[in-house]
């Protein structure tokens, strides 16, 4: 077995590091326009994506204060009300203990605040309430519109939801 100098192993390393070759600039340009033109196609999907989870958590909100609002009067007895506002783009749960001697409904809040409204949408593009819009939920399970109509309509970006109430509290959900 023959061994070789020492010279001729560092010359065979140092060809082939000068061999090695890295992007040039135009491919590396090229490699970030792509990416580019990538990310631009993107946003628009994931705005658009983003908008409907907006608004079915808008819808999912106002559904549940419904439902809420509904169980809380059978269970306790007396009247509840939601209200929406679509102004402020928010709604408040209201009880009225006096009810049926009186009618005066005062804001269901924890705390002790005497406001707590619940904003329909968590960001700062709102989801659009139809119009202003006042349930009463009674404790036999009756639901009437006392402001408006049992039927609501939420939008977001073009897109509107239908919540529909019938006077037995069912809530029905259309695009």
């Amino acid at each position: 077995m023959m061994c070789s100098p020492v010279w001729l192993h560092r010359s065979s390393i140092n060809t082939r590091r000068s061999s090695v070759q890295g992007f040039t600039l135009l491919e590396a340009m090229f490699t970030v326009l792509v990416l580019i033109f990538m990310t631009a196609m993107a946003v628009p999907l994931v705005n658009n994506v983003m908008g409907a989870y907006r608004l079915q958590s808008a819808v999912s909100s106002v559904t549940g204060a419904i439902q809420s609002a509904r169980y809380q009067a059978i269970s306790s007895g007396y009247a509840y009300q939601l209200v929406l506002s679509k102004a402020n783009g928010t709604f408040q749960v209201q009880n009225d203990p006096s009810w049926p001697t009186a009618t005066t409904f005062a804001n269901v809040c924890s705390g002790g605040a005497t406001s707590c409204p619940v904003p329909l949408s968590g960001s700062s593009v709102p989801v659009v309430l139809g119009a202003d819009t006042t349930l009463q939920f009674r404790p036999s399970g009756m639901v009437s519109a006392t402001t408006g109509s049992t039927t609501l309509t939420l939008t977001h970006g073009g897109k509107t939801e239908t919540i529909t109430v019938s006077s037995y509290g069912n809530v029905k959900v259309t695009p």
